[in-house]
């Protein structure tokens, strides 16, 4: 059965939630109220072999908890990706997340709006190409509708300390692999 013709005032609406920032879009349904946490993560990868190795260091009070892992066969941008993935996975209730990361992929998915186009185009780039690594964006998604996300973009080796530690961790992670 053919659905009735859409009016003027649906289609302005649809297109109006079509241009809502990112986080009208997978924001947590109902506020987080919970405890704020602050998670540095990095990605590292040897692109000539596909080592990759990842980390993650939540922090919340003065409590710390640092996670890392190495993957064959991957990217720099999945390694990135599935620093913060596990970072969110390990948080055991809904929490306000300030992530630190050095990675304009990773920031812009989320702060520019590029994943809600991806969404909206069927998982496609702007240049109808399929959406790299849309595996691991569908799991962040899942973990955005649960934690209120915020982005902190710093520049990549320049002195930052939780970022240098980050990094290196995923380093030392990527050379497990050789």
């Amino acid at each position: 059965m053919t659905p009735p013709p859409r009016t003027s005032a649906q289609r302005s609406a649809s297109a109006a939630r079509d241009r809502l920032p990112l986080r009208a879009v997978i924001q947590p349904e109902t506020p987080v109220s919970g405890q704020q946490v602050t998670l540095f993560s990095d990605g590292a990868c040897d692109t000539t072999k596909g080592h990759g190795g990842w980390a993650t260091i939540l922090r919340y009070g003065e409590h710390e908890l640092v996670l890392s892992g190495h993957e064959a066969g991957t990217t720099n941008n999945r390694m990135e990706l599935r620093g913060l993935l596990e970072g969110l996975r390990t948080l055991k209730r809904p929490c306000q997340v300030r992530v630190v990361t050095d990675s304009q992929y990773l920031r812009k998915a989320f702060t520019d709006g590029w994943i809600t186009g991806w969404m909206r185009n069927g998982w496609k780039t702007a240049s109808k190409e399929p959406v790299k690594n849309q595996d691991l964006w569908e799991a962040l998604i899942e973990q955005a509708r649960v934690h209120e996300l915020t982005f902190v973009w710093v520049k990549g080796h320049a002195g930052h300390d939780e970022n240098e530690r980050v990094d290196q961790l995923a380093v030392q992670e990527r050379k497990k692999l050789r």
